[in-house]
C-alpha cells in the first residue's frame, strides 16, 4: 500500500467543537438532550486523541439517523428496582442519554450500598467506552463497563464471526494524579482503527483479521470486505467476548451481537445491543484509603521501568488540545458545517 498522503489541517477549540457537533446532532433529527449528550462524547474523544470515536463517527450517527434505525429523540425510562440495581430502557435510543439519565440514582445507591449496577438496554452504543466510567473516577469511585456490538469477531477456534468487538473499560481514582483508565476492545483490534486503517490506505500487523475466505489478511479492506477481526490473545480474549455478551446483552436484556437485522435500514451503522455499568464505592473497604494504595502501585509500576501508564495519552492529548486547540482536517471540518448546515 502507498504511504497515508499529508492533509492540510485547521484547529477548533473543544467548546466550539460540541457546539458544530450539537448542531449537527439537531439538524439530523435528536432531541436538544440527546444532541448535547453526544457532541460532548464525540468532542471529547477528537480532543484525547481517540479519532476512531470522534469526528470520523459523524457519518456513522447522520446516516443511522436517517435509516430510522435509531430513535434521536428517545426518552430513556429509568427504573429503581433494588438497593442496588438500577434498570435503563433506552427506548432504541443511544446508550449515553440513558446513563446521563439514570447518573444521578446510580450514585446515591453505589454510595449508599458500596456497590451499584446499571444495565442498559435498548440502546445504541456507537462511542467509545472510556468516557462512560472516567467521570466516577474523578468522583473517587471505581467503574467498569462493558457494551456489545455488531458480528464482527471469529471466536478463537470457530469459523465465522459471532461476536462484536466487544470493549471492557475501567476507571479508578489514584492520589496526586489523574485516574487510571483503560478501554479496550477485545478484538485485535477496534473496528473504528480498521475502518481509519482502510481510508488512509495503511497495513494492519499480522493477527488483526481474516478476509471473506477465512484466510489471514493484512489488508484493512479485506477485513471490512465480508471479512471479519479475530479476538486479542486467542482464546483468552474470545473468553472475555463471550463474558461481555453475557454482561451486557443477557444480563441487560439486550441483544447479544447476533439478534439484531438492519439489512431493511440501509445506512445503520450503530448495534443494537446492551451495556453494564458497575460502580463501586472504595471508602466502603476495609483496607487503606484506595487513591493512596492506587497511586502506590502506579510508583512501584513506574519503579519496574513502566514509561506510560493506561490513560496517559489520553491525558497528555487532553491539556494540549485544551490549550491549543483540537486539530482536524480541513476536509473534515467542511464536512461537519456542511452536515449542520452552516
Amino acid at each position: 500500500m502507498s504511504a497515508p498522503r499529508e492533509t492540510a489541517t485547521q484547529t477548533i477549540s473543544y467548546s466550539d467543537l460540541v457546539a458544530l457537533l450539537a448542531q449537527v446532532f439537531l439538524r439530523h433529527g435528536t432531541s436538544a438532550e440527546v444532541a448535547r449528550v453526544l457532541a460532548e462524547n464525540c468532542a471529547s474523544a477528537e480532543r484525547d486523541g481517540a479519532h476512531s470515536h470522534g469526528v470520523f463517527r459523524i457519518p456513522g450517527y447522520v446516516s443511522t439517523l436517517a435509516s430510522g434505525w435509531v430513535d434521536g429523540k428517545a426518552i430513556p425510562v429509568v427504573e429503581d428496582v433494588a438497593s442496588g440495581f438500577v434498570r435503563v430502557d433506552a427506548g432504541n435510543g443511544f446508550a449515553q442519554p440513558a446513563l446521563a439519565a439514570a447518573r444521578a440514582l446510580l450514585l446515591e445507591k453505589a454510595r449508599s450500598a458500596g456497590i451499584a449496577v446499571l444495565a442498559i438496554r435498548n440502546s445504541h452504543h456507537f462511542a467509545a467506552l472510556w468516557p462512560d466510567v472516567e467521570p466516577f473516577a474523578y468522583q473517587g469511585l471505581v467503574a467498569l463497563s462493558v457494551v456489545n456490538s455488531m458480528t464482527c469477531v471469529v471466536p478463537h477456534g470457530a469459523e465465522r464471526p459471532l461476536f462484536g468487538t466487544n470493549p471492557i473499560a475501567f476507571a479508578a481514582p489514584r492520589a496526586g494524579g489523574d485516574p487510571i483508565v483503560f478501554d479496550l476492545a477485545t478484538s485485535a483490534m477496534a473496528h473504528g482503527d480498521v475502518q481509519i486503517a482502510a481510508r488512509e490506505g495503511r497495513s494492519l500487523p499480522p493477527g488483526v483479521g481474516v478476509d471473506r475466505e477465512g484466510r489471514p489478511t493484512c489488508d484493512p479492506k479485506a477485513i471490512l470486505d465480508g471479512g471479519a477481526l479475530l479476538p486479542f490473545g486467542g482464546h483468552k480474549g474470545s473468553a472475555l467476548s463471550m463474558m461481555v455478551e453475557l454482561l451486557a446483552a443477557a444480563l441487560t436484556g439486550g441483544n447479544f451481537s447476533f439478534e439484531f437485522d438492519w439489512s431493511k435500514h440501509p445506512g445503520a451503522k450503530t448495534p443494537w445491543t446492551g451495556q453494564l455499568i458497575i460502580v463501586i464505592d472504595p471508602a466502603k473497604s476495609a483496607g487503606r484509603d484506595f487513591a493512596e494504595r492506587s497511586q502506590t502501585l502506579v510508583s512501584q509500576m513506574q519503579g519496574v521501568g513502566l514509561q506510560r501508564l493506561p490513560g496517559d495519552r489520553r491525558h497528555r492529548q487532553r491539556a494540549e488540545s485544551l490549550r491549543e486547540g483540537i486539530v482536524l482536517a480541513v476536509s473534515d471540518l467542511q464536512q461537519l458545517r456542511a452536515l449542520a448546515g452552516q
